[in-house]
Protein backbone atom coordinates (compact mmCIF):
# COMPACT_ATOMS: atom_id res chain seq x y z
CA UNK A 1 0.00 0.00 0.00
CA UNK A 2 2.44 2.63 0.22
CA UNK A 3 4.49 1.98 -2.69
CA UNK A 4 1.18 2.89 -4.38
CA UNK A 5 0.91 6.12 -2.36
CA UNK A 6 4.30 7.22 -3.31
CA UNK A 7 3.67 6.36 -6.94
CA UNK A 8 1.08 8.48 -6.34
CA UNK A 9 2.34 11.28 -4.78
CA UNK A 10 5.68 10.81 -7.78
CA UNK A 11 2.76 11.21 -10.28
CA UNK A 12 0.83 13.66 -9.01
CA UNK A 13 4.17 16.09 -8.10
CA UNK A 14 4.86 15.15 -11.92
CA UNK A 15 1.91 16.30 -13.51
CA UNK A 16 1.97 19.76 -11.52
CA UNK A 17 5.57 20.18 -13.22
CA UNK A 18 3.92 19.91 -16.50
CA UNK A 19 1.09 21.84 -15.72
CA UNK A 20 2.89 24.44 -14.40
CA UNK A 21 5.75 25.01 -16.80
CA UNK A 22 3.86 26.38 -19.62
CA UNK A 23 2.12 28.67 -17.89
CA UNK A 24 5.64 30.15 -16.37
CA UNK A 25 7.53 30.40 -19.60
CA UNK A 26 5.06 32.86 -21.10
CA UNK A 27 6.47 36.19 -21.60
CA UNK A 28 7.21 39.22 -23.35
CA UNK A 29 10.65 39.33 -24.70
CA UNK A 30 13.33 41.98 -24.19
CA UNK A 31 15.83 40.64 -26.22
CA UNK A 32 16.28 40.70 -29.83
CA UNK A 33 15.40 37.22 -31.75
CA UNK A 34 17.98 35.28 -33.87
CA UNK A 35 16.85 34.96 -37.44
CA UNK A 36 15.87 31.78 -38.25
CA UNK A 37 14.22 29.41 -41.30
CA UNK A 38 10.76 29.60 -40.23
CA UNK A 39 8.20 26.80 -41.59
CA UNK A 40 5.50 25.95 -39.82
CA UNK A 41 4.23 22.95 -41.96
CA UNK A 42 7.58 21.70 -42.54
CA UNK A 43 8.19 21.88 -38.52
CA UNK A 44 5.40 20.57 -37.56
CA UNK A 45 6.04 17.18 -39.64
CA UNK A 46 9.15 16.87 -37.90
CA UNK A 47 7.41 17.26 -34.50
CA UNK A 48 4.90 14.68 -34.94
CA UNK A 49 8.28 12.35 -35.95
CA UNK A 50 9.67 12.93 -32.83
CA UNK A 51 6.44 12.75 -30.67
CA UNK A 52 6.36 8.92 -32.33
CA UNK A 53 10.11 8.30 -32.29
CA UNK A 54 10.80 9.07 -28.87
CA UNK A 55 7.69 7.36 -27.58
CA UNK A 56 8.69 4.46 -29.10
CA UNK A 57 12.52 4.76 -28.06
CA UNK A 58 11.58 5.10 -24.17
CA UNK A 59 9.22 2.54 -24.18
CA UNK A 60 11.64 0.59 -25.54
CA UNK A 61 14.39 1.28 -23.74
CA UNK A 62 12.68 1.40 -19.99
CA UNK A 63 11.51 -2.25 -21.02
CA UNK A 64 14.59 -3.56 -21.78
CA UNK A 65 15.54 -4.01 -18.32
CA UNK A 66 12.24 -5.37 -17.18
CA UNK A 67 12.69 -8.50 -19.65
CA UNK A 68 15.13 -9.62 -16.89
CA UNK A 69 11.72 -12.13 -15.67
CA UNK A 70 11.33 -13.44 -18.96
CA UNK A 71 15.12 -13.45 -20.03
CA UNK A 72 17.54 -14.89 -17.42
CA UNK A 73 20.84 -13.47 -18.85
CA UNK A 74 18.58 -9.43 -18.11
CA UNK A 75 18.50 -10.91 -14.37
CA UNK A 76 19.59 -8.22 -11.30
CA UNK A 77 21.08 -12.09 -10.50
CA UNK A 78 23.04 -12.02 -13.64
CA UNK A 79 26.74 -10.41 -14.20
CA UNK A 80 25.41 -8.68 -17.16
CA UNK A 81 23.06 -6.43 -15.60
CA UNK A 82 26.08 -5.00 -13.76
CA UNK A 83 27.42 -3.79 -17.15
CA UNK A 84 23.57 -2.62 -18.73
CA UNK A 85 23.41 -0.78 -15.58
CA UNK A 86 26.80 0.57 -15.74
CA UNK A 87 26.37 1.77 -18.97
CA UNK A 88 22.94 3.40 -18.23
CA UNK A 89 24.35 5.22 -14.99
CA UNK A 90 26.72 6.62 -17.52
CA UNK A 91 24.48 7.71 -19.76
CA UNK A 92 22.59 9.36 -16.93
CA UNK A 93 25.44 11.38 -15.62
CA UNK A 94 26.46 12.63 -18.63
CA UNK A 95 23.20 13.89 -19.59
CA UNK A 96 23.30 15.85 -15.98
CA UNK A 97 27.55 16.97 -16.82
CA UNK A 98 27.09 17.30 -20.48
CA UNK A 99 23.49 18.07 -21.88
CA UNK A 100 21.77 19.63 -18.54
CA UNK A 101 24.05 22.04 -16.73
CA UNK A 102 25.11 23.75 -19.59
CA UNK A 103 21.89 24.69 -21.21
CA UNK A 104 21.38 25.90 -17.31
CA UNK A 105 24.41 28.42 -17.59
CA UNK A 106 23.14 29.58 -20.79
CA UNK A 107 19.62 30.21 -20.21
CA UNK A 108 20.88 31.89 -16.56
CA UNK A 109 23.45 33.41 -17.99
CA UNK A 110 21.81 34.76 -21.43
CA UNK A 111 22.25 38.60 -22.32
CA UNK A 112 18.78 38.89 -22.68
CA UNK A 113 18.52 39.05 -18.76
CA UNK A 114 19.19 42.01 -16.20
CA UNK A 115 22.57 42.22 -15.22
CA UNK A 116 21.51 42.56 -11.48
CA UNK A 117 21.16 40.23 -10.44
CA UNK A 118 22.15 37.10 -12.38
CA UNK A 119 25.35 37.91 -13.93
CA UNK A 120 26.27 39.01 -9.77
CA UNK A 121 26.27 34.90 -8.78
CA UNK A 122 26.29 31.80 -10.22
CA UNK A 123 22.91 30.53 -9.77
CA UNK A 124 22.81 27.72 -11.74
CA UNK A 125 26.10 26.12 -9.95
CA UNK A 126 24.11 27.06 -6.59
CA UNK A 127 21.00 25.49 -7.83
CA UNK A 128 22.92 22.15 -8.81
CA UNK A 129 24.28 22.26 -5.43
CA UNK A 130 21.54 22.74 -3.71
CA UNK A 131 19.14 20.26 -5.06
CA UNK A 132 22.16 17.59 -5.06
CA UNK A 133 21.99 18.17 -1.10
CA UNK A 134 17.66 18.46 -0.89
CA UNK A 135 18.25 14.35 -3.01
CA UNK A 136 20.64 13.52 -0.29
CA UNK A 137 18.41 14.60 2.70
CA UNK A 138 15.23 12.79 0.64
CA UNK A 139 17.23 9.92 -0.24
CA UNK A 140 18.17 9.39 3.51
CA UNK A 141 15.16 10.28 5.32
CA UNK A 142 12.75 8.50 2.66
CA UNK A 143 14.72 5.28 3.47
CA UNK A 144 15.09 5.45 6.77
CA UNK A 145 11.57 6.42 7.77
CA UNK A 146 10.84 3.22 5.11
CA UNK A 147 13.02 1.03 7.21
CA UNK A 148 11.65 2.51 10.47
CA UNK A 149 7.66 1.61 9.41
CA UNK A 150 8.89 -2.12 8.10
CA UNK A 151 10.84 -2.63 11.17
CA UNK A 152 7.77 -1.66 13.62
CA UNK A 153 5.17 -3.41 10.97
CA UNK A 154 7.70 -6.77 11.26
CA UNK A 155 7.91 -6.44 15.19
CA UNK A 156 4.08 -6.38 15.48
CA UNK A 157 3.80 -9.60 12.76
CA UNK A 158 6.37 -11.24 14.80
CA UNK A 159 4.64 -10.56 18.60
CA UNK A 160 1.52 -11.71 16.71
CA UNK A 161 2.97 -15.16 15.35
CA UNK A 162 4.26 -15.42 18.98
CA UNK A 163 0.94 -15.68 21.18
CA UNK A 164 -0.81 -17.59 18.35
CA UNK A 165 2.18 -20.02 19.00
CA UNK A 166 1.84 -20.09 22.59
CA UNK A 167 -2.09 -20.82 22.57
CA UNK A 168 -1.57 -23.64 20.51
CA UNK A 169 1.56 -25.41 21.48
CA UNK A 170 1.61 -27.19 24.93
CA UNK A 171 5.45 -28.12 24.91
CA UNK A 172 7.76 -25.30 26.32
CA UNK A 173 10.51 -26.54 24.23
CA UNK A 174 8.58 -26.85 20.98
CA UNK A 175 7.31 -23.24 21.23
CA UNK A 176 11.16 -22.33 22.02
CA UNK A 177 12.46 -24.00 18.79
CA UNK A 178 9.78 -22.24 17.01
CA UNK A 179 9.96 -19.17 17.95
CA UNK A 180 13.31 -18.93 17.20
CA UNK A 181 12.74 -20.09 13.56
CA UNK A 182 10.72 -17.39 13.04
CA UNK A 183 12.77 -14.94 14.08
CA UNK A 184 16.02 -15.98 12.19
CA UNK A 185 13.79 -16.03 8.79
CA UNK A 186 12.01 -12.73 9.89
CA UNK A 187 15.57 -10.84 10.40
CA UNK A 188 16.47 -12.08 6.50
CA UNK A 189 13.00 -10.96 4.88
CA UNK A 190 13.96 -7.39 6.89
CA UNK A 191 17.17 -7.86 4.96
CA UNK A 192 15.55 -8.06 1.69
CA UNK A 193 12.68 -5.62 2.28
CA UNK A 194 15.27 -3.14 3.29
CA UNK A 195 16.87 -3.22 0.11
CA UNK A 196 13.84 -3.50 -2.01
CA UNK A 197 12.83 0.06 -0.19
CA UNK A 198 16.05 1.72 -0.90
CA UNK A 199 15.72 0.28 -4.48
CA UNK A 200 12.23 2.32 -4.45
CA UNK A 201 13.25 5.53 -3.49
CA UNK A 202 16.63 5.51 -5.73
CA UNK A 203 13.95 4.59 -8.83
CA UNK A 204 11.49 7.51 -7.93
CA UNK A 205 13.77 10.38 -6.82
CA UNK A 206 15.65 9.54 -10.37
CA UNK A 207 12.20 9.64 -12.17
CA UNK A 208 11.78 13.16 -10.61
CA UNK A 209 14.89 14.11 -11.82
CA UNK A 210 14.36 12.55 -15.59
CA UNK A 211 10.17 13.76 -15.71
CA UNK A 212 11.62 17.44 -15.21
CA UNK A 213 14.33 18.04 -17.90
CA UNK A 214 12.27 15.82 -20.10
CA UNK A 215 9.13 18.40 -19.80
CA UNK A 216 11.40 21.21 -20.99
CA UNK A 217 13.12 19.26 -23.76
CA UNK A 218 9.83 18.77 -24.69
CA UNK A 219 8.55 21.88 -24.87
CA UNK A 220 11.52 23.42 -26.53
CA UNK A 221 11.14 21.24 -29.56
CA UNK A 222 7.35 21.72 -29.51
CA UNK A 223 7.50 25.20 -29.54
CA UNK A 224 10.01 25.60 -31.85
CA UNK A 225 9.27 26.54 -35.93
CA UNK A 226 12.72 26.11 -37.43
CA UNK A 227 13.23 22.48 -39.69
CA UNK A 228 16.84 22.74 -39.15
CA UNK A 229 16.42 23.19 -35.47
CA UNK A 230 14.31 20.25 -35.07
CA UNK A 231 15.85 17.89 -37.58
CA UNK A 232 19.04 16.62 -35.52
CA UNK A 233 17.16 16.81 -32.38
CA UNK A 234 14.72 13.94 -33.58
CA UNK A 235 17.50 11.19 -33.79
CA UNK A 236 19.55 12.60 -30.75
CA UNK A 237 16.62 12.88 -28.46
CA UNK A 238 15.48 9.69 -29.40
CA UNK A 239 18.82 8.05 -28.21
CA UNK A 240 18.86 10.47 -25.30
CA UNK A 241 15.38 8.75 -24.25
CA UNK A 242 16.29 5.34 -24.96
CA UNK A 243 19.20 5.21 -23.23
CA UNK A 244 17.96 6.94 -20.47
CA UNK A 245 15.07 4.93 -20.44
CA UNK A 246 17.48 1.84 -19.65
CA UNK A 247 18.92 3.30 -16.79
CA UNK A 248 15.18 3.78 -15.00
CA UNK A 249 14.35 0.67 -16.24
CA UNK A 250 17.30 -1.20 -14.25
CA UNK A 251 16.42 0.58 -10.90
CA UNK A 252 12.48 -0.09 -11.16
CA UNK A 253 13.99 -3.87 -12.03
CA UNK A 254 15.68 -3.60 -8.92
CA UNK A 255 13.05 -2.01 -6.91
CA UNK A 256 10.65 -5.16 -7.14
CA UNK A 257 7.30 -3.12 -7.34
CA UNK A 258 4.17 -4.59 -8.17
CA UNK A 259 3.46 -4.84 -11.53
CA UNK A 260 0.71 -1.98 -12.21
CA UNK A 261 3.59 0.49 -10.12
CA UNK A 262 6.00 -0.81 -13.32
CA UNK A 263 3.40 0.06 -15.89
CA UNK A 264 2.67 3.36 -14.25
CA UNK A 265 6.27 4.46 -13.89
CA UNK A 266 7.54 2.73 -17.44
CA UNK A 267 4.10 4.68 -19.45
CA UNK A 268 4.68 7.94 -17.10
CA UNK A 269 8.19 8.08 -18.64
CA UNK A 270 7.43 6.93 -21.95
CA UNK A 271 4.74 9.90 -22.16
CA UNK A 272 6.74 12.86 -20.79
CA UNK A 273 8.37 14.10 -23.45
CA UNK A 274 6.14 13.66 -26.28
CA UNK A 275 3.35 15.24 -23.68
CA UNK A 276 5.64 17.89 -23.38
CA UNK A 277 5.67 18.57 -27.36
CA UNK A 278 2.11 18.33 -27.58
CA UNK A 279 2.23 21.03 -24.83
CA UNK A 280 5.15 22.89 -26.78
CA UNK A 281 3.17 22.74 -30.32
CA UNK A 282 -0.33 24.21 -28.12
CA UNK A 283 1.86 26.74 -27.35
CA UNK A 284 4.29 28.25 -30.37
CA UNK A 285 2.13 30.94 -31.03
CA UNK A 286 2.72 32.65 -27.64
CA UNK A 287 5.64 31.23 -26.44
CA UNK A 288 9.09 32.96 -26.43
CA UNK A 289 12.28 31.11 -25.27
CA UNK A 290 14.09 34.43 -25.02
CA UNK A 291 11.50 36.04 -22.48
CA UNK A 292 13.20 36.82 -19.13
CA UNK A 293 10.51 34.54 -17.71
CA UNK A 294 11.20 31.36 -19.88
CA UNK A 295 14.74 31.91 -19.56
CA UNK A 296 14.63 31.80 -15.57
CA UNK A 297 12.14 28.76 -15.43
CA UNK A 298 13.95 26.88 -17.79
CA UNK A 299 17.56 27.76 -15.87
CA UNK A 300 16.04 27.12 -12.85
CA UNK A 301 14.53 23.93 -13.43
CA UNK A 302 17.54 22.55 -15.67
CA UNK A 303 19.91 23.17 -12.98
CA UNK A 304 17.90 21.12 -10.34
CA UNK A 305 17.48 18.35 -12.32
CA UNK A 306 20.71 18.69 -13.23
CA UNK A 307 21.46 18.03 -9.32
CA UNK A 308 19.50 15.35 -9.09
CA UNK A 309 21.04 13.14 -12.22
CA UNK A 310 24.22 14.02 -10.77
CA UNK A 311 24.08 13.00 -7.39
CA UNK A 312 22.01 9.77 -8.30
CA UNK A 313 24.31 8.71 -11.19
CA UNK A 314 27.49 9.11 -9.13
CA UNK A 315 26.16 8.22 -5.56
CA UNK A 316 23.14 5.22 -5.91
CA UNK A 317 24.02 3.85 -9.12
CA UNK A 318 27.91 3.74 -9.96
CA UNK A 319 29.36 3.75 -5.96
CA UNK A 320 27.10 1.22 -5.31
CA UNK A 321 27.53 -0.90 -7.80
CA UNK A 322 31.09 -0.65 -7.89
CA UNK A 323 31.79 -0.58 -3.84
CA UNK A 324 29.10 -3.69 -4.67
CA UNK A 325 31.18 -7.12 -2.75
CA UNK A 326 30.31 -9.03 -6.10
CA UNK A 327 32.20 -6.18 -8.04
CA UNK A 328 35.07 -6.11 -5.76
CA UNK A 329 35.63 -10.06 -6.19
CA UNK A 330 35.72 -10.09 -9.59
CA UNK A 331 38.07 -8.60 -11.99
CA UNK A 332 36.76 -8.96 -15.46
CA UNK A 333 33.53 -7.85 -14.02
CA UNK A 334 35.44 -4.45 -12.81
CA UNK A 335 36.88 -4.26 -16.24
CA UNK A 336 33.82 -4.70 -17.89
CA UNK A 337 31.40 -2.34 -15.73
CA UNK A 338 34.50 0.65 -16.48
CA UNK A 339 34.24 -0.02 -20.14
CA UNK A 340 30.83 0.02 -20.24
CA UNK A 341 30.45 3.40 -17.65
CA UNK A 342 32.86 5.16 -20.41
CA UNK A 343 30.97 3.71 -23.50
CA UNK A 344 28.02 4.95 -21.93
CA UNK A 345 29.46 8.72 -20.67
CA UNK A 346 31.11 8.85 -24.25
CA UNK A 347 27.69 7.90 -26.59
CA UNK A 348 25.60 10.24 -24.91
CA UNK A 349 28.79 13.19 -24.77
CA UNK A 350 28.48 12.56 -28.25
CA UNK A 351 24.95 13.35 -29.10
CA UNK A 352 25.55 16.48 -27.45
CA UNK A 353 27.06 17.94 -30.65
CA UNK A 354 23.56 17.56 -32.33
CA UNK A 355 21.35 18.36 -29.12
Amino acid sequence: MYGFKKNTTLLTFSILIILILPTLVLGACTCDEEDEDRNKEKALKYKIIALVSILLASAIGVCIPLLGKFIPALSPEKDIFFIIKSFAAGVILSTGFIHVLPDAFENLTSPCLNEHPWGDFPFTGFVAMCTSMGTLMVDTYATSYFQRSHFKKGQIEATDVEKEAERHEGHVHLHTHATHGHAHGAVTSSERSSEFLRHRVISQVLEVGIVVHSVIIGISLGASESPKTIRPLVAALTFHQFFEGMGLGSCITQAKFKVKAVVIMGMFFALTTPIGIGIGIGITNVYDENSPTALIVEGVFNAASAGILIYMALVDLLAADFMHPRMQQNGRLQIGANASLLLGAGCMSLLAKWA
